[in-house]
Parts: C-alpha cells; structure tokens; sequence
C-alpha cells in the first residue's frame, strides 16, 4: 500500500511538473500527459515569468529530490564558484553521493539511492558514508559493503537490471556493475549531466 501510495504521489508530481521523475511515473505520466486535477486537459492561461522560473526550479530539485535548504546551499556555492553560476549547480548537484549511485545503476530511482546510503550499504573509499548529500572527489571508489553484495536489490543490480530505465553512464564515472563499484573520474561537465533543466532560469529564481 505504502509504495502505491509514494508511486501515485511521484506520478501526480511528474505530471504538475512536466516531466517523468522515476520509470513507474513514466508509464502514468505517457498515458496523462497533462497536470493533475479536474482542470488539467484544459488550456492553461500564460504563466507569469516567477511561475516560469520556480517551475523550472522545482523540476530540478525533484529529479534530485533534495529539499529547498539543500538546494539554496548549493546554489550559493556554485555562484561563488569561477564559471556559469548554472552550470555549476547541476555539476556540485551531480556529485552528491546518492546521485552517483543512481548514475552507475546501483539503484533504480534517486530515492532508492538514498536508501541505500542512509542504510549505511554504501562505501567511498573503504569507508561507509550514510550522507546522500556526501560530495565524491574526482578519484574517490563508490562500492557497495561486502556484507550487503548478497542482498536482492543488489544482485538486480549487478545483474543489470536497471540499465533498462536508466540513462547511459555518462563519461565521468567509470562503473564496473558487477563488482558494484564505480569510480568518479573526473568532475562532471553540465552537457553529460542526465537531467531536463534550463539552469538560467533557475539561477533567475534565486537571483529575484
């Protein structure tokens, strides 16, 4: 009951939000492709430029799904940080530990990643980390507990089981699935990044 009561939620939103967040929202959203409610076939009127904006801001932080102080944070780190303010913030977004574990195919969706983080399955380097927010250093080992290899969500994985839902594996990580491990080899650039944004209207929102 619990997971279709979180399936419903992510379908509902994908669809306010425009974009598909996990492979089950996917199949709700390709049949509704349209916001939730009893007036969402209707045309909407036009959006205000701040609607635009925090829409925009909102997918991004859902297809993370990190909450607005976690997002404020890092946004202020990437305006201070050399470089487009925007693309910064998806790079640092994108180095976030349990991102990373959805990127190699450990896990199916951004919120099973952070599971397995939080359970504490997770390693960088030798070392447990239970913080999704952990930031990976180019170089560093993500690998799997050698106690947690045996378990199912595992298994699936290494079995490549997620590679069906999921993007390819972008060029920064160098994943080796079955032995559940993957290395961050370089920082990440914003155009290998798998995720739907338009940065600058994002960077607008914060800068209002």
């Amino acid at each position: 009951m619990a997971n279709n009561t979180r399936a419903r939620r992510q379908a509902r939103a994908s669809r306010a939000l425009g974009i598909a967040l996990t492979p089950k929202a996917a199949k709700y959203f390709e049949r509704r492709p349209y916001p939730p409610g009893e007036h969402g076939r209707a045309r909407r009127k036009q959006d205000s430029d701040y609607a635009v904006r925090l829409r925009e801001k909102q997918r991004l932080r859902a297809q993370y799904g990190i909450r607005e102080a976690q997002m404020t944070r890092v946004f202020e780190e990437a305006r201070r940080t050399a470089g487009l303010t925007g693309e910064n913030l998806i790079e640092l977004l994108e180095m976030r530990l349990d991102a990373l574990v959805l990127r190699a195919g450990f896990a199916r969706t951004i919120a099973q990643a952070r599971q397995l983080v939080v359970h504490r399955h997770i390693m960088v380097d030798g070392a447990r980390v239970d913080r999704p927010s952990f930031r990976v250093s180019e170089g560093q080992l993500i690998h799997v507990h050698q106690r947690s290899e045996t378990m199912t969500p595992f298994q699936v994985a290494a079995a490549g089981a997620h590679r069906d839902v999921l993007p390819a594996v972008p060029g920064y990580l160098d994943v080796s699935l079955d032995k559940l491990q993957a290395r961050l080899v370089r920082r990440p650039k914003r155009s290998e990044i798998p995720v739907t944004c338009e940065e600058q209207l994002v960077v607008e929102y914060y800068a209002r």
